[in-house]
């Protein structure tokens, strides 16, 4: 029986082929990229890096692990002891899933840039994802998705929004 979950399947890739995705709102302090160099220094790479592959160009677009990617790109010992090559999980879907995956990937780690967040949750709008689908795939309740709608101003985020009629104050 063949497993399905895709880190069954891990395949070496030239970092070079390796490309950031451009919609990642998680961000690491200095500290704690110098504690995720310092294990991978120690430990190696003990978690692959999750790709979507691009076969028009072949590169492979970061879902999950920029950081890591990070690390051998800017730490020479370490590209040079993986021989520029990182491990990576390869999953197979559309750009709104991949989206959706990053999310799922840092929030279950991580904190988030607010106006990042705000600007996927705008893209996953303009794909056409209703708010039940981003509270569904991105573990958000609905008034986080209404606070970062708010922070991008744009009007189109609230056009299928039923608004009730105004409170008037009664006259004693």
């Amino acid at each position: 029986m063949e497993r399905k979950s895709p880190v069954y399947h891990v395949i070496p890739v030239p970092v070079h082929k390796i490309k950031p995705n451009d919609y990642n709102p998680n961000s690491v302090a200095p500290p704690e990229m110098r504690l995720l160099y310092e294990s991978i220094k120690a430990d190696g790479y003990t978690m692959p890096i999750v790709c979507y592959y691009n076969k028009e160009n072949d590169t492979y677009i970061i879902v999950d692990g920029f950081h890591r990617y990070r690390i051998m790109m800017e730490h020479e010992d370490i590209y040079e002891r993986e021989n520029g090559m990182l491990p990576v999980s390869v999953i197979n879907k559309s750009i709104d899933q991949r989206m959706a995956s990053t999310i799922r990937h840092n929030r279950a780690r991580g904190s988030h840039d607010v106006d990042l967040m705000s600007n996927i949750v705008k893209e996953l709008h303009e794909l056409g994802r209703s708010d039940a689908w981003i509270s569904k795939h991105l573990g958000m309740d609905k008034d986080e998705i209404l606070r970062l709608k708010q922070i991008t101003g744009l009007a189109a985020l609230f056009k299928d929004i039923k608004f009730g009629k105004a409170w008037r104050p009664v006259d004693e």
